[in-house]
């Protein structure tokens, strides 16, 4: 039987009805993914409306649970008639669609903190995918390190890497791969391309799967061969390395996201690197690569157990090179520990 959250965000909301839209907080509500449909909930149950694409997959799916498979017919108005009051994610609706509910005589309240308090602590099915996500995600960084070779690109090098996580599994990738050789690493989200590896290059790998609708994500950057001109780097790497081990040793319930983002800022900033840590330690990670909550120096966002985020520290130096260190981390019985755990010592090939 499909897992549901129907009843829990109904049950946190208190309105009339609950109409859901966006396709991550449908597939959150009904753990079945989809590119159009909406799910209305009111006090006698919870119903997926969508179209005659997905009517079979979603009624097999959704068997047995406590949401119903209906295809969508008529308008919006008429199937709202019978409320007066219907909650929506206010942030993730447009004016137009907003003032269609308001012209029909709806008063709309707002469902979206509902959704951000629920999705933000993971239930144990959520772990468990996640888990797998990660797991598939270190198998295949351990595969690609025997197809690396001077030439390839940057594209082809990415192409391996989502080759090697469908192959383990992955239903797709958590987002677009980055791939990025030499000089490129000093831009934290390069745009893959076609520059090619050459000995004595700086690989730094960006990437994250999917699996049963929930992403990882890791970041691993190493050496291709040693010419022995990368001495700031190594000295670099082993910094960003103990600020990256030493949030997964002090990070704990009850901290804040700025709290926890200081951790690595201070100890970069003790060595000389704190104006290179140009973005945030992390990121809540779920169902979207982003989620709450937000480990940034203006977080004040707590950290409990069940939540599941990023732990990446990284310095950046403009045209020259960038190291980013990057495991997908959860917090358990108040502790941090880690979901991705390939080698994070420095690896030269």
């Amino acid at each position: 039987m499909a897992y549901t959250n129907v009843k829990k965000i109904f049950a946190q909301v208190g309105a009339e009805a609950v109409l859901t839209e966006p396709a991550d907080l449908r597939q959150y509500l009904t753990g079945f993914e989809s590119s159009f449909g909406y799910v209305l909930s009111d006090k006698n149950g919870s119903v997926f409306y969508t179209d005659p694409r997905y009517l079979e997959a979603a009624s097999s799916a959704l068997e047995g649970s406590d949401v119903s498979v209906k295809i969508f017919e008529g308008s919006l108005e008429n199937l709202l008639k019978p409320y007066k009051t219907v909650a929506v994610p206010l942030s993730r609706t447009s004016y137009p669609e907003w003032k269609r509910l308001a012209d029909a005589g709806l008063q709309v309240i707002d469902s979206e903190s509902a959704f951000v308090n629920a999705m933000s602590v993971k239930q144990q099915y959520e772990l468990d995918l996640i888990k797998s996500a990660c797991e598939i995600t270190d198998k295949a960084f351990v595969s690609l390190l025997s197809v690396i070779k001077e030439g390839i690109s940057e594209n082809d090098l990415a192409a391996e890497l989502e080759y090697f996580m469908r192959k383990y599994g992955a239903s797709g990738t958590s987002f677009s791969t980055i791939a990025c050789f030499g000089e490129n690493s000093s831009v934290p989200h390069h745009e893959t391309g076609m520059r090619k590896l050459k000995f004595g290059d700086i690989i730094l790998v960006d990437f994250g799967c999917k699996v049963g609708g929930y992403c990882s994500d890791c970041t691993r950057t190493f050496l291709f061969g040693d010419d022995k001109k990368n001495e700031d780097f190594k000295k670099a790497y082993g910094h960003v390395l103990n600020a990256h081990m030493l949030v997964k040793e002090k990070v704990t319930s009850g901290m804040t996201g700025r709290q926890a983002d200081a951790i690595a800022r201070d100890y970069l900033s003790a060595h000389g690197l704190g104006k290179y840590f140009s973005h945030s330690l992390g990121h809540g990670i779920g169902i979207n690569i982003h989620e709450f909550p937000r480990l940034s120096a203006k977080s004040g966002d707590v950290l409990v157990d069940g939540m599941v985020f990023s732990d990446e520290p990284g310095v950046y130096f403009e045209g020259d090179f960038g190291i980013r260190i990057e495991d997908t981390v959860t917090l358990e019985r108040g502790a941090a520990l880690s979901l991705t755990d390939s080698d994070k010592k420095l690896l030269i090939l």
